[in-house]
């Protein structure tokens, strides 16, 4: 998608520094993509939070060793 945005150069300096992009649109992209994985990180966390994970009856660490490696 092409988009039209006024962003400071500044701020444009720092984001091609820190992500080492080829040009400003691959900066843009990397910066982008790590802000949202960081994003998607921290929704992940609170929902773990608000509801956390339970263990199935009888789940034991050395039963999913044993599964794994029967491959």
């Amino acid at each position: 998608m092409k988009v039209t945005a006024i962003i400071p150069d500044e701020i444009l300096t720092d984001v091609q520094e820190y992500t080492e992009g080829k040009n400003i649109t691959d900066s843009l992209i990397k910066a982008l993509t790590d802000w949202l994985y960081i994003k998607r990180i921290q929704k992940l966390n609170q929902e773990i939070k608000n509801e956390p994970l339970k263990f199935s009856d009888g789940f034991s660490a050395e039963n999913i060793r044993n599964l794994n490696n029967r491959i």
